[in-house]
């Protein structure tokens, strides 16, 4: 990876691609925000507050309006576990980013304020000086009980989790291998989110769906059509063995967004998106049929189930087919952490132009190489 040579990119190129990194992040985010405040309602309950249209604008929720939830808290550590092994390699020589993504998880874990039972991960770096970070946004009991018991050797979680919790952080594993796409295999990218979410979740359903998810992402960047993107990763998703339920569910997905079924019950039809197949599905329903990027969000969020997760997983994949000009401004603007999203975003560009420690004594430090 770090002999790779890089491609020469028009400034305009550059351009386009850098705000594709944003808006997969950005627009994230602004699915996890709108959903976090429905995340536990059924969908009676959101017509009932919210009217006939359900949710479409943030409503109050972790004390104000346009917060995060852990989904986007994990997204960014996911990230950042990446570029820490990034700098690990253009300083050592050598890395192990399982490694150094399962770090950055145990920093997000402190920042709940949960300790691991084996290991004091230090709160250096850039990401968890973050204030918003640390606080509590309804963290998943499956991260949080893999992460305390995790002894420092990275590996699939002894659990039989298939939670949503590993699917819905993997999109910027797709972002960081698209920088060193050159001569990359693609199955490089699949075992890359298949790892990232195996740390915690240790069903084939957990873990295979984040290998998918960054595929997805990883395509989409390349300007693959999501029909496109999707046959790809499923054709490596089915060389695994488990792959029979998110096989399925992607399938289900596919099929009924070229049905005449309405959009609410074709949903109903897929799950509520609590297992990690059932929000990829959700996700890739809704991308699928939406005529812009705000329907796509709104319909992935006001449903019977985990809103913020289906939310957050549409928006990353219609973020970064589409750029950010299609995230409502209304929905940009207030959006908790906005800066440090958009930082990271360009962060996982730029690394492809990172050389040494001695080089950047400062990038070091937002992002030190362990």
């Amino acid at each position: 990876m770090t002999n790779q040579v890089q491609p020469d990119f028009s400034p305009s190129w550059e351009t386009h691609i850098r705000d594709r990194f944003s808006a997969c992040l950005l627009g994230g985010a602004v699915g996890d925000a709108l959903g976090g405040a429905v995340e536990f309602m059924s969908r009676f309950q959101i017509l009932d507050r919210f009217g006939g249209d359900g949710i479409t604008d943030y409503a109050e929720a972790y004390g104000g309006k346009g917060k995060i939830t852990d989904d986007t808290q994990m997204t960014l550590f996911t990230a950042e576990g990446l570029l820490r092994g990034r700098m690990r390699g253009v300083s050592k020589g050598i890395t192990s980013f399982d490694h150094t993504v399962a770090g950055a998880y145990l920093r997000w874990l402190a920042t709940q304020g949960y300790e691991n039972h084996h290991i004091s991960p230090m709160l250096d770096g850039w990401l968890s000086q973050q204030r918003e970070l640390h606080s509590l946004r309804a963290p998943g009991m499956t991260c949080l009980s893999a992460l305390r018991d995790y002894e420092g050797d990275p590996g699939t979680a002894g659990n039989d989790s298939k939670g949503c919790g590993g699917v819905m952080r993997a999109a910027p594993v797709g972002l960081f291998w698209y920088t060193f796409k050159e001569g990359l295999e693609t199955s490089k990218v699949f075992e890359s989110g298949k790892m990232c979410a195996g740390l915690t979740h240790g069903h084939p359903s957990g873990y295979l769906t984040g290998g998918v998810l960054a595929v997805l992402v990883f395509a989409l960047a390349g300007g693959a059509t999501l029909n496109d993107a999707l046959a790809k990763a499923r054709s490596m998703l089915i060389t695994y063995p488990g792959h029979e339920e998110t096989l399925n569910a992607l399938d289900k997905a596919v099929t009924l967004s070229a049905s005449d079924r309405p959009h609410q019950e074709a949903i109903k039809i897929l799950g509520e998106g609590w297992v990690a197949e059932e929000a990829l599905a959700i996700a890739a329903y809704c991308a699928l049929v939406a005529d812009s990027f705000e329907q796509a969000i709104v319909l992935a969020v006001n449903h019977d189930g985990d809103s913020d997760s289906t939310g957050a997983i549409t928006g990353n994949i219609l973020g970064v087919m589409q750029g950010t000009s299609v995230i409502p401004k209304r929905w940009l603007e207030p959006l908790e952490l906005r800066g440090v999203i958009e930082e990271v975003a360009c962060d996982l560009w730029t690394c492809q132009h990172w050389t040494s420690r001695m080089d950047s004594e400062d990038l070091w430090k937002r992002y030190p190489g362990y």
